[in-house]
């Protein structure tokens, strides 16, 4: 089978064919909650064509994205780190589509007794963290019209698409703002004619544009990945 998942490409092939008869393709959608905090986490997934958003809900109900995961990556890291392990973020899908979906203890036993699965996974750590920490950074430091490009570009990057089916409404809680400022923001690149937007739709036109106009972030976290996972 063609493998659309980086990291289950990475993985040596006698390792994936122990693995391919206990992963289960799934179509999801979009909205649709995969994990609430507290909860324990049964299943990893490997998306093919959709994203995941990790988020995190405070007292007063406000959201933001903490963290985004595509085909290049698997949500669930912390499922094959212990018997019973959870975390206080939310896992919601962010764009409809397919993902490789097994059980944790199937991964977990496999990671237990293979040195190049757990060499995959830790790397991928690595890289996740990267993302995680550089995000944390960008919210912080950066203006929100260069934060709306970097977004846009870590999307299309992960369903491989220049086609983004996302509201303005869902950008600003992903990105923790107010829907006025991400109208702004989508405006400003719209003149550059970088991208055009369209009722609930986003689509990229010039990507080396929309890359001149994000911060460094982007690149930054790419060049983890690569530099941690290869160009797989």
């Amino acid at each position: 089978m063609t493998v659309e998942n980086q990291i289950l490409a990475a993985l040596p092939s006698e390792v994936f064919k122990r693995l391919d008869p206990h992963l289960h393709q799934v179509s999801l959608k979009q909205g649709e909650f995969i994990h609430r905090p507290g909860e324990p986490m049964s299943y990893l997934y490997f998306p093919m064509g959709c994203l995941f958003s990790v988020t995190i809900t405070m007292q007063d109900g406000s959201t933001a994205e903490v963290g985004m995961v595509g085909r290049r990556e698997v949500l669930g890291i912390n499922a094959f780190m212990g018997k019973s392990e959870t975390t206080q973020t939310e896992y919601v899908v962010q764009v409809a589509g397919s993902a490789m979906k097994i059980e944790a203890q199937i991964l977990r036993q496999e990671f237990d007794r293979n040195g190049e699965l757990r060499d995959v996974l830790f790397y991928y750590t690595q890289a996740f963290l990267a993302q995680v920490s550089q995000t944390a950074a960008c919210n912080s430091l950066h203006v929100l019209e260069q934060r709306l490009a970097r977004w846009l570009l870590e999307t299309q990057e992960r369903i491989g698409s220049d086609y983004l089916p996302l509201t303005h409404e869902y950008v600003a809680t992903m990105l923790g703002v107010r829907r006025s400022g991400v109208t702004l923001a989508a405006q400003k690149l719209q003149e550059r004619k970088v991208i055009q937007y369209r009722r609930g739709n986003v689509q990229i036109l010039n990507q080396s544009g929309l890359e001149a106009s994000a911060c460094e972030c982007f690149k930054t976290i790419r060049t983890e990945y690569d530099r941690l996972l290869g160009s797989v």
